[in-house]
């Protein structure tokens, strides 16, 4: 589904006078449901599925089948059933798809299909239901017809609700049209429902995030889950330099030397991560950019090269208030602050929780310093004093990273301190590749939500580096990258034998990186319980949550970018 199929008009439809595009129908009835909701599909351009946004695609199946024809022009003693009929008027502003129009000659009614059972209310159906459908017989009016009313068909109970078409509710529906209308020119969103009933089952609720908004407002109440359940689709890693991807179906096939290797459905893939030299079909690619699924293109020793998706996130208001905000130094110092500060009370976390060194625990003294660095950096006066703080507490950090090693892989995996470009041994090698591995991730996520990955707050703009993206991960390094690494040599996932060295550089084999990818992977799968929210998700998700967070924030909408600091 393009977004151009979410708003609810083809591409490139006239809009009327005034510059705004046609109001979509479907649109109308959103703004009655929750004003909010419909900004965020029809100007913000978002979406996502869930079980009663499929359902209902499922239930629509037969009428979206175009079928029968409506005349342009009314004529006497002609039977009318048309299926999916598509109508605009310039002087109303709308444009809609009519599930089925019958009748005959000039009188017509309009049938709205609804997947769900009819519910016993005054008038028969909801209001946003009641509004839609007078939409509905508000364009066959304007184009010639008779109408006095139309039809809910509810597909559960299989029941047919007639709608008249009263003063009120055609005054009721203008007003909705013109309050779209007005929306549609405002850059920001409206204010979230409060404590409402109807956001739990909204398919938008993990993008408008109405409780967490009034939750960091007030820092006070209750968020509940309402976070639809995680996708199960993960990434599609392809390492071999000569594979070749191509569409068979609903299936990516993985093919080397003409053999096929590998296979994996459409469904079940969230981005496909290309190594090397390997390649892909230009009809996989299209199929790849419509599913909204995009493509990283790394080196053989998994250096960033490209990233590519499809036409992207259309809300260019997000990417305007970021880029206000990143050339307002107290705004980056703000941000910067809090990125720092959570990265160090993490690395803390882990120090504590993995120690293996002498003594049952991490020195006292090294923790109360750590604290202490994070203290410093939340009050940090400048970015330059900010990274001399990160700078002293990464070292102090590395410095007993080896800790959390177990003893009898030491000699394997002895580790002194942080060395890259190239790095020189086995943990700073799995260190870098899983720096790499979460710099993508964050890449993905920010692409996703309409934020630029290049321009950031913390690391300055630097030609090929994703600075936002740099940014973000501060916090999930030592929860993500640094406890992969640990649990990968802790657990032999990767030994000696998994590490080549040439040229005072140290790499993974072929063997060690789908190892560690797949510890890497486990990792980004793994369900935590978010301490400020209170609801489980996993840590993939959770990037998504925060991405979304910092948008919050940058529109004005919340006080403060809530880090993830764990227990």
């Amino acid at each position: 589904m393009s977004r151009d199929e979410v708003a609810g008009h083809p591409p490139g439809f006239p809009g009327p006078s005034g510059g705004l595009p046609p109001t979509p129908v479907r649109m109308v009835n959103e703004f009655v449901y929750c004003p909010r909701l419909a900004w965020l599909e029809w100007v913000a351009g978002e979406w996502a599925d869930s079980a009663d946004t499929v359902e209902g695609r499922f239930r629509h199946r037969r009428i979206d089948r175009p079928g029968g024809e409506l005349p342009a022009a009314p004529e006497e003693h002609v039977a009318i059933h048309a299926r999916s009929v598509t109508l605009g008027s310039e002087t109303l502003g709308i444009i809609g798809k009519l599930d089925l129009v019958e009748g005959e000659g000039s009188r017509v009614t309009p049938v709205d299909y609804k997947r769900g059972k009819r519910p016993h209310v005054e008038g028969g159906a909801w209001q946003p239901e009641r509004v839609q459908l007078c939409a509905q017989g508000l364009l066959l009016r304007e184009h010639g017809y008779e109408v006095g009313g139309g039809v809910l068909y509810f597909a559960a109970s299989r029941e047919r609700v007639p709608v008249e078409f009263d003063d009120a509710l055609v005054a009721q529906t203008h007003a909705a049209i013109a309050g779209l209308r007005a929306l549609a020119q405002a850059a920001t969103p409206p204010e979230p429902l409060s404590d409402s009933a109807k956001c739990p089952r909204c398919s938008l609720v993990g993008i408008c995030q109405p409780d967490e908004i009034a939750f960091l407002r007030r820092q006070a109440g209750t968020v509940r889950p309402l976070y639809v359940a995680d996708s199960h689709a993960l990434p599609l890693h392809v390492q071999m330099p000569r594979a070749y991807l191509r569409k068979e179906g609903e299936c990516i096939v993985v093919e080397a030397e003409r053999e096929k290797i590998a296979e994996a459905r459409l469904a079940d893939v969230s981005q496909v991560v290309v190594y090397g030299g390997a390649g892909m079909t230009t009809p996989l690619l299209h199929e790849l950019m419509g599913r909204g699924i995009p493509v990283t293109w790394l080196s053989y020793g998994g250096w960033l090269m490209g990233h590519t998706v499809g036409a992207g996130h259309h809300n260019v208001d997000v990417r305007t208030d970021q880029y206000r905000a990143s050339f307002d130094p107290a705004k980056c110092l703000a941000l910067s602050r809090g990125l720092v500060a959570a990265k160090i009370r993490n690395c803390r976390t882990l120090l504590r929780r993995n120690w293996r060194g002498s003594g049952e625990e991490a020195p006292a003294e090294l923790l109360i310093a750590l604290k202490e660095d994070a203290r410093h950096a939340e009050h940090a006066a400048s970015l330059e004093v900010l990274l001399g703080i990160e700078g002293s507490a990464a070292a102090r950090y590395f410095a007993h990273f080896g800790n959390l090693l177990k003893a009898g892989e030491l000699d394997a995996f002895a580790f002194s301190e942080r060395n890259r470009r190239p790095p020189r041994d086995p943990v700073n090698a799995l260190l870098s590749f899983a720096y790499s591995m979460l710099s993508r991730e964050w890449l993905t996520a920010l692409s996703a939500v309409g934020l630029d990955a290049y321009r950031g707050f913390y690391h300055q703009p630097r030609f090929a580096r994703p600075a936002l993206a740099l940014d973000l991960m501060e916090p999930f390094r030592p929860l993500v990258a640094d406890s992969v690494v640990i649990t990968a040599i802790n657990n032999g996932e990767v030994g000696a034998a998994d590490f080549v060295h040439a040229a005072g550089g140290c790499a993974l084999t072929d063997r060690g990186r789908r190892a560690f990818i797949a510890a890497f992977e486990r990792r980004m799968a793994t369900e935590v319980t978010h301490p400020l929210f209170g609801y489980t998700v996993s840590y993939r998700r959770l990037l998504e949550v925060q991405a979304r967070l910092l948008i919050r924030w940058l529109a004005g909408e919340i006080p403060d970018y809530p880090n993830f600091i764990t227990r």
